[in-house]
């Protein structure tokens, strides 16, 4: 069973993007900020992570760069998670992540396009 970490302050986002990946077959925990994220990544390794931009503590841009750092860490799969306000933010991480997509648009269909993208991106580097 894969493994996906879904990081956001949002309760209702976390639910929505937990839940979705669940009924997908994924195994899924969640973190709310960066910082809980990296804890978490201290003990296990997920096949993708899923994470918002802006979070109090370790922002997603702040966690990106943590894991783009450590070679045990810098091939999982990211999607980012963002807001339309935050499109300047989102399109600088974009090249650090597999793709972005926004909260305030139908985030079932844009998470059933980036998955789909994410998971394409690590089968073609031979990654699992």
């Amino acid at each position: 069973m894969s493994l996906a970490l879904v990081v956001d302050d949002s309760m209702l986002i976390r639910h929505t993007v937990c839940r979705y990946l669940e009924e997908r077959g994924w195994h899924v925990e969640s973190a709310i900020n960066g910082m809980e994220a990296v804890q978490f990544m201290q003990h296990l390794r997920p096949n993708l992570i899923v994470t918002d931009m802006k979070m109090p503590g370790m922002t997603g841009t702040e966690l990106i760069t943590e894991l783009k750092k450590d070679p045990a860490t810098a091939c999982i799969p990211i999607i980012i998670l963002c807001g339309r306000n935050s499109e300047p933010e989102a399109r600088a991480n974009e090249s650090r992540a597999e793709c972005a997509i926004y909260k305030d648009i139908d985030i079932v269909k844009q998470l059933d396009e980036a998955l789909v993208t994410a998971l394409a991106g690590v089968k073609a580097a031979g990654r699992s």
